[in-house]
């Protein structure tokens, strides 16, 4: 069963769990680790464009639980509603965030995840307009910076967090980087 002691256990030795498709929750430690430079995100010329007209609002902390089930996926599901309640205590107890993104007071999009000490461990994100998951991805990162954050992990790469400047590296090197991060006190995230 997961809880947020287990979750903060796992997530401090470089693990992260996913539910299978008959929901069975499995853990994984993955030998390359994608992350994002706290730099920001590689902004393209549409992205630049929705940045600049600015008609989306940005917040944090104020929809958590609506931004996780904004995730859940039509099939082929990795969350599962255990998911959601762990997280969300993870969330009550002040290192679980989210990023939120509005529209005409809808939410449009968002990210979520945990912060253990200097490190952001960002789950997942979703979008309901075009660029919104997006927004709310180079918002995060860019909170993430001005809070004192060194790392900023995405887990596993695909081409989309490619094409936004996310990069690899191993897990030797992963798991010396979390170490030293979880030992930094930001305001987000759980302390030692």
């Amino acid at each position: 069963m997961l809880n947020p002691d287990i979750l903060y256990e796992a997530y401090c030795s470089g693990a992260f769990p996913m539910a299978d498709s008959g929901g069975r929750i499995e853990w994984y430690m993955v030998r390359q680790r994608a992350l994002f430079p706290l730099s920001g995100i590689r902004v393209s010329r549409s992205l630049a464009r929705t940045l600049r007209r600015g008609k989306f609002l940005v917040t944090f902390d104020t929809a958590f639980e609506d931004v996780m089930l904004g995730c859940f996926r039509p099939g082929d599901n990795w969350l599962t509603e255990e998911f959601v309640a762990a997280y969300t205590d993870c969330h009550s107890e002040g290192w679980g965030h989210s990023c939120e993104v509005w529209v005409d007071d809808r939410l449009v999009g968002g990210v979520y995840g945990l912060a253990i000490g200097g490190c952001f461990s960002a789950e997942s994100m979703f979008h309901r307009e075009r660029d919104m998951s997006k927004v709310a991805l180079w918002a995060l990162i860019n909170k993430c910076r001005d809070l004192g954050f060194v790392l900023f992990d995405a887990q596993v790469m695909n081409p989309h967090l490619a094409s936004l400047g996310a990069f690899e590296i191993n897990h030797k090197l992963f798991a010396r980087q979390l170490k030293a991060a979880r030992t930094i006190s930001t305001a987000w995230g759980r302390q030692l």
